[in-house]
């Protein structure tokens, strides 16, 4: 399982003591290292994913570096384990103040790249079912649990590619184009509860495991556009992760931060 954010680096930092976050898609790529960054801080951390010997490896890691975690096998696109989820880490950890909505099909539940002519409908429903539906099941399900305390932190996963467009993947920008919109309006609905409902862009990260050639290709393409001209790296995502997860952004709601070295600039 591969690291890219050292928990060692933030240990200092405990911004997150008492806090317990669901991170779903947790057991590779990016997920690894958001769930690992909130542990470093304090939080305990629910390490929901599909693949539940990856969950289990991510929590050894976890709890080697002397934090709490726990996994959960989950498809969020179906609501009884969206719930069971939500069970589990109350079961495990007495609440659920935060909740990142990290899972969805790009490289690990692969998508297709080719033109929006050429993607199959069952491919089309399947994407929206994950990255869309399952956002919404997830935020439904933790809801009441973040509103019995008056309280709780959402953070929901769009990309950058939903500001610029794509020639190919169009339901995949789709998809991250609504989850933008779905912030904006969960905000104002979850407001008044004390629910802060924000949103990262990330730019093209090389959060790949093993990333073939064609893949670090795509991803040194894109430095032409930026103004840091290197590889964003998942380690670039876990700070602004964490700043939305803490007491530090109480009274921003209904944003979305645009994580990728200055390409996009909104």
């Amino acid at each position: 399982m591969s690291d890219s954010t050292p928990p060692a680096a933030h240990a200092q930092c405990r911004r997150l003591d008492g806090s317990v976050a669901i991170v779903t898609g947790a057991a590779h790529g990016v997920g690894v290292a958001y769930a690992r960054r909130l542990a470093s801080e304090g939080a305990a951390v629910v390490v929901a994913d599909l693949d539940g010997v990856g969950a289990e490896q991510v929590c050894s890691a976890i709890e080697a570096d002397g934090g709490r975690a726990v996994p959960v096998t989950a498809d969020i696109a179906e609501e009884d384990a969206v719930r069971d989820m939500v069970k589990a880490a109350v079961a495990e950890f007495g609440t659920v103040t935060a909740l990142v909505n990290n899972a969805a099909m790009f490289s690990i539940v692969p998508m297709s790249r080719v033109g929006f002519d050429r993607i199959e409908p069952d491919e089309w429903d399947r994407l929206m079912a994950v990255n869309i539906k399952g956002t919404w099941l997830s935020c439904r399900a933790v809801a009441p649990v973040m509103r019995d305390h008056g309280y709780g932190k959402i953070v929901n996963i769009s990309s950058t590619a939903a500001l610029s467009g794509s020639t190919t993947r169009i339901h995949y920008v789709t998809a991250k184009a609504a989850i933008i919109g779905f912030t904006r309006s969960l905000a104002r609905e979850l407001g008044p509860d004390g629910i802060t409902v924000n949103c990262i862009a990330p730019g093209g990260t090389l959060s790949e495991e093993n990333p073939d050639e064609a893949t670090l290709a795509r991803r040194t393409a894109a430095l032409g556009d930026r103004a840091l001209r290197r590889v964003q790296m998942p380690a670039d995502l876990v700070g602004a992760l964490a700043f939305l997860v803490s007491p530090d952004s109480d009274f921003i709601t209904g944003q979305t931060l645009v994580v990728d070295g200055g390409s996009v600039m909104l």
